[in-house]
Formats: structure tokens, sequence, C-alpha cells
């Protein structure tokens, strides 16, 4: 399926190669270069640093609106990951952000590790982007779709254009 999809992507090109549309492409560069020379150990520490500062721990205390906005929609997504998994994530208000329990570290850090390099290489890609390992883990279970999961990742913009309008070159 991927070699079909990267060849989809040379297909599409026609007079010129535009990297910048070949986004397979250069994930699996990435992934047969190893440019940062990163352990499978290594991306396996950086995605779960990423769950202490993960986008759907971090809640507002205001303005009541988004408080009910992140309540209602990430509130079902922080249960089922916590059901799944049988882990304990929580949220938090503070900047400081939940204290993640190490035993939610080690059950992330096992299944993890049965991941292969190059999917942990893409899943390193789509953490960073969604800047949260519990969407990316709904994502892959396909508790979510693509599209719940970018608007997910990105409630609080979406609901500050709904507050305000949309502002060119931050909202984009």
């Amino acid at each position: 399926a991927l070699a079909i999809a990267v060849a989809t992507e040379w297909d599409i090109q026609k007079e010129s190669l535009k990297f910048y549309t070949m986004h397979l492409t250069t994930l699996c560069n990435t992934a047969l270069d190893n440019p940062m020379q990163r352990t499978k150990k290594q991306i396996i520490s950086a995605a779960l640093k990423f769950l202490e500062t993960d986008t759907i721990c971090f809640r507002v205390e205001e303005p009541p609106g988004l408080v009910e906005v992140q309540r209602n929609e990430w509130d079902p997504v922080m249960n089922w990951i916590e059901q799944r998994y049988n882990v304990v994530i929580g949220t938090s208000t503070s900047i400081l952000g939940p204290q993640i329990p190490e035993e939610t570290k080690e059950t992330f850090r096992q299944h993890l590790n049965s991941y292969n390099f190059w999917s942990l290489t893409g899943l390193d890609f789509l953490i960073a982007q969604l800047k949260s390992l519990v969407l990316s883990f709904g994502l892959i279970d396909r508790h979510l779709s693509v599209e719940q999961t970018v608007l997910l990742s990105r409630l609080e913009e979406e609901y500050q254009i709904q507050q305000w309008g949309n502002v060119e070159w931050v909202h984009d």
C-alpha cells in the first residue's frame, strides 16, 4: 500500500517535481536515510515526551465556551484512550500539565516497541504535526478519522476563528 501511494505521488508530478506535494516520498526517504541517526528507542522516548505536553491534556479555565468545547470534544477521546490501554493520563489547567504516571508511560513504551522502525518514523511525524500522542493513537487505532483527528488537534484555533474570524497566515 505504501509503495502504491508513493508511486501515485510520483505519477501526479508533471513538468517539474514538486517535493512539497510528495509527503509520503519524503517520509520514506527520512526512514531510509535516518538523517538524525535515531534509534528505535530514541523515537519511542521522543513520542513519550510528547505525552507530557499533549495538546488535549491542557485545558483552559475560561472562556466558558472553550471550556465546554474542550470537555465535549476532548473528554471522549481521553476516556477512550484511558480505557483502551488501561492507563491514567489526566488533564490539567496548569502550565505544568498533568502528572503522567510511570505505569502509563511504560504501557505506551511497550505498545510503541511493537512497531517497526518505519512505522515509528511515520508515527513520530504524526505526533509532531498533531502535537498529540493521544490523538495519534486514536487515529492509528481507527477510533478517529483523519478529519476528526485534525479538527481535534486544531480545536482551540477553530474556536478562536469562530469567535474572531480567520487571520491569514496564522490560522491557515
